[in-house]
């Protein structure tokens, strides 16, 4: 059976390199070392500091490690929020934050768009007393991105509150001015084209103090993964459970391997390789669009809609070993996603593409 090329949108391809540093971790014995030994504290501190150096994370930012960004959601309503907190929802992933702040019994806002869309709302929307506001940068279920500008200026008019963006399909090919935010967040599974099982956390000074004032004020802030706690751990380089080192190994050294290809030559290609996406939508005669304005579609998600039922589009590239992402939810049958991250090289989304021209209903 020959080896299998995956353009899903998460979990995704394994970074090309991971099968090298797997085989050289097993050698090492990374999967069975303790997580608090010194060994592992090692590879916490190499990759913390390629995460500062790949992303531009400025000092007072701080850089913790969980289980996924699903779990960041509840830990940021735990720590960041006392009664209020509004949501930019756009699709199932923003939707989601909501969805997860309004059961643990806060009073949340959503502000909603049609998929394929952002919203479109004047900064009066937004109660002046929130105390966090969340969005998407890149929304994986519908290939939206929303324009880091637009997230400046929510950032200046809303300076009390705890901005939180998500960027699990978005790091590192989005670049972001951390200094304009206040957490951000990703697990590894997409565009760090790693196996899944991590989470990366991201937050400045101003989200400790907030979850240190709910402390204080007799509030829940959660027990282990509470981030006064995740701090203390964080500044030994240890984690505050048994965290999976060796995705934590594996970033650390994939990270190294994008730092050493360079940043801009990353997003330079990501450019590239979604104008090849853009264009093949356009000229496909069973192809749409889903997002129609150009300037939000997604460098690192393509989302097409399929005149006929996609599984057609996606079962003809099977055959071939190419496998690419159906819509989401509702959308399964009706679209295809698919993805192209780092590790899907300029030649393979060429391959890709011409592949696609080939199918026809």
């Amino acid at each position: 059976m020959s080896k299998k090329i995956f353009f899903t949108p998460g979990p995704s391809a394994l970074y090309f390199t991971v099968e090298s540093h797997i085989k050289r971790a097993l050698k090492l014995q990374v999967p069975e070392i303790n997580h608090r030994s010194k060994q592992a504290a090692g590879y916490f501190q190499e990759v913390t500091e390629n995460l500062r150096a790949l992303m531009g994370i400025p000092k007072g930012y701080h850089i913790f490690y969980l289980s996924s960004a699903t779990e960041i959601w509840e830990r940021l309503i735990q720590n960041c929020i006392q009664e209020k907190s509004t949501h930019l929802s756009y699709g199932a992933f923003s939707n989601r934050f909501y969805d997860f702040s309004t059961k643990l019994g806060y009073n949340a806002s959503s502000i909603n768009s049609a998929l394929g869309e952002i919203p479109d709302f004047k900064m009066n929307a937004i109660d002046s007393d929130t105390e966090l506001i969340s969005l998407a940068l890149n929304e994986t279920s519908s290939g939206v991105t929303y324009p880091v500008e637009r997230i400046y200026d929510l950032n200046q008019h809303f300076p009390d509150a705890i901005l939180a963006v998500d960027g699990v399909s978005a790091f590192p090919v989005i670049d972001i001015d951390f200094s304009q935010i206040d957490s951000a967040y990703f697990s590894v599974q997409k565009c760090f084209g790693l196996p899944a099982g991590l989470g990366v956390w991201i937050v400045n000074d101003k989200c400790i103090a907030k979850a240190e004032k709910k402390l204080k004020d007799g509030q829940n802030i959660g027990t282990y993964q509470s981030l006064p706690n995740l701090l203390k751990n964080a500044q030994k380089y240890q984690p505050t459970y048994t965290t999976n080192v060796l995705d934590v190994y594996l970033l650390a050294k994939v990270t190294a391997d994008m730092l050493e290809k360079g940043i801009d030559v990353i997003r330079r290609e990501a450019t590239y390789k979604s104008s090849l996406l853009q264009h093949m939508v356009n000229e496909h005669p069973d192809l749409t669009h889903f997002v129609n304005q150009t300037e939000l579609r997604s460098k690192t998600v393509t989302v097409a809609n399929s005149i006929s039922d996609s599984d057609y589009i996606i079962n003809e590239l099977s055959k071939k070993g190419l496998v690419i992402g159906n819509g989401y939810g509702d959308l399964k049958s009706k679209q295809i996603r698919i993805a192209s991250f780092p590790t899907h090289s300029k030649e393979l989304i060429e391959m890709l593409v011409d592949e696609i021209n080939k199918i026809s209903y």
